[in-house]
């Protein structure tokens, strides 16, 4: 671990204090981890932005199971993409609708790509891709 640095921020009362109840809310035991966290998640949500940082993730799809060919299409669509995929979960919500989870791997730029042909599919309800990092370049 790197050394220490102390840093001395102003900041408005009132702004602290909402700051205070969401990390109490949030189970920080002090302020420095909640904001060494955050400046962590400005770090990685900027690496994000070059098509060729590395990056992990997931990729979450809500569909109605009985549009017709949307299966096909999504199975198709990740085997055009398979060295980005890891893994994937299904879940049937109802009798009519499923949730599924990709877990998901690769350059920036390739993994925003699976997400967007698979969220953009037709019958597709919802789609999100949440990013992260390996964590190796964190401190």
């Amino acid at each position: 671990m790197s050394a220490l640095s102390r840093i001395g921020v102003a900041i408005d009362s009132d702004l602290l204090d909402q700051f205070d109840r969401l990390i109490a809310k949030r189970g920080y035991s002090n302020r420095s981890e909640a904001f060494r966290d955050l400046i962590r998640d400005e770090l990685v949500e900027k690496a994000w932005e070059s098509p060729d940082s590395p990056v992990v993730g997931t990729v979450t799809l809500v569909y109605n199971h009985h549009v017709r060919l949307l299966n096909e299409k999504l199975t198709d669509i990740q085997h055009d993409f398979h060295r980005s995929i890891l893994s994937t979960l299904h879940v049937h919500l109802d009798h009519d609708n499923c949730l599924e989870v990709l877990v998901v791997r690769g350059k920036s730029g390739e993994v925003r790509k699976v997400a967007d042909a698979l969220i953009s599919t037709k019958g597709v309800k919802h789609g999100r891709l949440t990013l992260s990092t390996s964590g190796a370049d964190l401190k």
